[in-house]
């Protein structure tokens, strides 16, 4: 059985389609999605329609990213704040409009559902962004903090290649868990388009909801596959750009 990690999604459903049809994700096959579902491309509560289905299917952890709280809030609360409207929100709150209110009660039960993290048997962490309490996740005095934290993936980028772990200056957090797989921060941003290690950190945030693709890698092989440039897919959208 295979473990494989799908990249933020952020509505480009032609693009996870794609991908996992790339993959050729089967039963036998965990999947495990590393959160941000929604906001960007116009396909967001389609995305959550085809991921409810696919469940049925397939062995799937969902975990929460912090766009999937902000449509939950949307929906269960009615908060459509300006800031959130503006980073992908407003392609969301279009895409729900077109639900009856019977199929939005059952998305938010699908996000009320979504996991904070996921250890695997190999001692893997899998969450949407990281965490900072020296004990692990398990122990955030402020849970949301896994889904919004990007201080894991930084601390991984910054970190001398050279030093060891069993130095006393090792960041202890990166101890915990054999490998730590991520989402949240595009590696767009230091000009990367594929999966990217640094230190046991992986993060498979390809940059789908910009300019990048949308990513599936088997975390054990470390063996990846791609949609095409997701913006390609919705030539007449703007994304999260």
């Amino acid at each position: 059985m295979r473990t494989l990690v799908v990249g933020d999604i952020h509505g480009g459903l032609r693009a996870l389609e794609q991908v996992l049809e790339r993959a050729q994700v089967s039963s036998n096959d965990k999947v495990i999605f590393v959160g941000d579902y929604v906001d960007g491309w116009s396909e967001n509560a389609e995305t959550i329609r085809f991921l409810m289905n696919f469940s049925e299917s397939y062995s799937c952890v969902f975990l929460r990213g912090n766009h999937d709280e902000l449509v939950y809030n949307f929906l269960k609360k009615g908060d459509d704040r300006a800031m959130w409207l503006a980073h992908g929100g407003q392609a969301s709150k279009d895409s729900y409009a077109k639900l009856s209110e019977e199929e939005i009660e059952k998305h938010i039960a699908f996000y009320e559902a979504l996991e904070y993290y996921h250890i695997d048997k190999e001692n893997r962490l899998f969450l949407h962004a990281g965490f900072t309490n020296m004990h692990g996740p398990q122990h955030e005095y402020y849970p949301n903090m896994v889904y919004w934290d990007r201080t894991l993936w930084e601390m991984a980028c910054s970190l001398d290649p050279d030093i060891s772990s069993d130095n006393p200056f090792y960041p202890r957090r990166l101890t915990l868990f054999r490998e730590i797989y991520i989402g949240h921060t595009p590696v767009t941003r230091i000009g990367e388009i594929t999966p990217q290690q640094k230190a046991n950190v992986w993060n498979v945030d390809t940059g789908a909801a910009f300019k990048g693709l949308l990513s599936i890698i088997d975390a054990d092989s470390k063996e990846f596959w791609q949609s095409d440039p997701v913006w390609t897919l919705y030539p007449d959208e703007k994304g999260r750009n």
